[in-house]
Formats: structure tokens, C-alpha cells, sequence
């Protein structure tokens, strides 16, 4: 007979194998009840680029839903950084995937990451991302529901504004009209003003620095709900020409000699490349997404919208209300993109967000 002493330390340590064996039987179980999920956890945490603008952070947001939702993978990392360190990222393989890269202002950089072959193209975001010279196109239609009449019913291209000099006039040298240009620093602030010299507008133009961005959308935003003449460089896509009707006014067509002469400009913008690159290495780590992101593709129209409804969202976290307002408005796009059993569960997801 052991002493009762051994005999409780040795019932205690054999109740305590049985507890831990029946632990570990339980787990099996488990797993291979839930082998499924097992396997979804072993995919790789995705990386995106959230640049700075407002754009590319719903872009991501619209895919993070889709390769988390629709493909299984954990929730995707969405790394801040400029421009050009989000590319060195790409190419090194710390970033996966960059969802709009405009690749004509960094066209040294991202044919250099394209040519050693650390980057690849699957093709354009969106069709293309306008710059150039505007006018509200009530100025030129008019617009009956709120009493306006058109004011410059000819003018459709650059050609025309001397004549319409008087209607823009600048409330600090009245002797002429006011363009509102870019902000200072910014490339295309000169390219404008040299545009002016070979278009011959200064004599009947000034030149008027805003300051920065949010004057110079301050003053469009302004004229136009006053129902004002305003006339001025923008861009899309952007939230504000989600919300205005604004017309941009006709250019030369580009031409690559005239706009490399820096003395000259004399032609419209050069069409952006607004580009889904992703690391090379996806291919391997991910295989299973490239279909997918080649075929993401948005319109101008549809970014200006999000944006729009994105400036107007009131509460936390606006690029992810973006997107789900992105999935619910435009169900057409997205389920292109996808095979049909990803679309479903996709749609599965999004009727559980609240």
C-alpha cells in the first residue's frame, strides 16, 4: 500500500495527464472541424499604399473589403507614406499592392522599378485623371432652376476668354480678368503661367495666386453657389467636381514637342496614367488576387461621386463609409471584377455591416 501522502500526489498528477489528453483531443477535434479557417489564417497579411490623397485610400478600402471578405485573407495593413517611398516599398516587396499610382509624375521612378522587374502593371484605375482650365458650365448653359442665364454662351475654348475678360474681373486690378491659378510649389502653378504667355491672355488676364488648396477650392466653391463667374485650374478626380457642374474650357491638342518646351505649353495637358501596380512577388504570395486587380477598373465620374459623398459623411472613419456607399451604388462594377462565388460572398459580408 503507497502512503497516503505519495497517493494524493500521484492521483492529483494522473488526473491532471487525463485533463491536458482530453484538452488535446478536444482541440483535434476542432481543427479538423474547422479546417477551412485554418486555412484562411494561413494566408499572408496583405500591404497597401495610403497615399495622401482621398482617392486612393477608398480604392484601398474597396479592395481590403474584397481580399478580406471575398477572399479569406486577413485584414489588409494600409501603410502612409509620399509617393515615391510607397513605390520603393512596392519594389522592395513591403508593400503589395498600390491601387493608383499616376505614373507620369513619377515616370523616372516607375519605368525604373518596371524594367528590373520588381513592379508589375496590370493596367489603368481609372481612364485617365484631367487637368486643365475651368469654367461653372452655368456660364455657358446656364441654369434655369436657379434663375441663371447663360453668361458666355461661345466660350468653349481658350481662343474665346478675351472677350469675356470683363464678366471675370479682378476685384484687385479691374483693368483685366482673374485666373485663379495652383497653389505656389506646385509644378503645374508655372506651366499655367507660361500657358498664359504663349495663349496671349495677358493682356487681358491676371494671374492670381490662391495660396494653397483649399483657397483655391474656397473660391470656386464660393462664385459657384453664388452663381458667379470663376475661372480657374483644377483636376479630377476630386470630391469638388463631384459636387459642382463645372466644363473645362478646350486646349490645342496635346502635343509632346510643344508641352516639352517649357517656353511654350501651348497644349492641353498630357492624358495621366492612374495605374494598379503591384509587387511581383503577389503573384507567388497571392495568386490568386491578380485576376481580381487586373480587372479593377473605376470611372471619373464614380470617383468624384465617392469623394463627394466622403466630404458630405459626417462620422468616424469616412474612407470605409466611402467604399461601402462605392459597393452599394455601383453593384455593376464590382461584380465584374469578380468570379461568382466571391461576389457572394462579398454580398454576404456587406449585409452584415451595419
Amino acid at each position: 500500500m503507497l502512503p497516503s501522502k505519495l497517493f494524493s500526489k500521484t492521483a492529483k498528477l494522473f488526473l491532471a495527464l487525463l485533463l491536458v489528453s482530453c484538452l488535446l483531443l478536444s482541440g483535434c477535434g476542432q481543427q479538423a472541424e474547422s479546417g477551412a479557417d485554418d486555412a484562411d489564417v494561413s494566408k499572408p497579411p496583405l500591404v497597401l499604399a495610403d497615399v495622401s490623397w482621398d482617392s486612393i485610400k477608398v480604392h484601398n478600402r474597396i479592395a481590403g473589403f474584397i481580399i478580406e471578405h471575398g477572399y479569406g485573407y486577413p485584414e489588409p495593413k494600409y501603410i502612409f507614406g509620399d509617393t515615391l517611398p510607397m513605390l520603393q516599398g512596392l519594389a522592395k516587396g513591403d508593400v503589395d499592392i498600390y491601387l493608383e499610382i499616376w505614373a507620369d509624375n513619377i515616370k523616372e521612378a516607375w519605368e525604373e522599378v518596371l524594367a528590373e522587374g520588381s513592379v508589375k502593371n496590370l493596367g489603368p484605375n481609372l481612364p485617365d485623371g484631367p487637368q486643365g482650365w475651368w469654367v461653372p458650365t452655368y456660364m455657358i448653359e446656364g441654369d434655369p432652376e436657379r434663375g441663371i442665364e447663360a453668361m458666355t454662351p461661345d466660350l468653349k475654348t481658350v481662343q474665346d476668354l478675351p472677350k469675356y475678360w470683363e464678366l471675370f474681373k479682378d476685384p484687385e486690378a479691374p483693368t483685366k480678368g482673374r485666373f485663379h491659378n495652383s497653389p505656389p510649389g506646385w509644378i503645374c502653378t508655372s506651366i499655367n503661367e507660361v500657358k498664359m504667355k504663349t495663349y496671349g491672355l495677358e493682356d487681358t488676364y491676371n494671374v492670381f495666386s490662391t495660396g494653397s488648396d483649399a483657397a483655391l477650392v474656397t473660391s470656386m466653391v464660393t462664385a459657384y453657389e453664388k452663381g458667379e463667374p470663376w475661372f480657374g485650374y483644377y483636376w479630377e478626380p476630386t470630391w469638388v467636381m463631384g459636387k459642382l457642374d463645372m466644363t473645362m474650357l478646350e486646349e490645342p491638342p496635346y502635343d509632346e514637342a510643344v508641352w516639352n518646351d517649357e517656353n511654350n505649353r501651348g497644349c492641353a495637358y498630357p492624358p495621366a496614367q492612374v495605374l494598379v501596380g503591384i509587387n511581383s512577388g503577389l503573384e507567388e504570395k497571392a495568386p490568386e488576387l491578380i485576376e481580381f486587380l487586373d480587372n479593377y477598373q473605376t470611372t471619373l465620374a464614380q470617383n468624384n461621386d465617392f469623394l463627394a459623398y466622403m466630404d458630405d459623411y459626417e462620422g468616424d472613419n469616412s474612407e470605409e463609409a466611402a467604399a461601402i456607399y462605392f459597393f452599394e451604388t455601383y453593384p455593376e462594377v464590382w461584380k465584374s471584377w469578380l468570379p461568382e462565388d466571391i461576389v457572394a460572398k462579398v454580398e454576404n459580408a456587406l449585409n452584415e455591416v451595419e
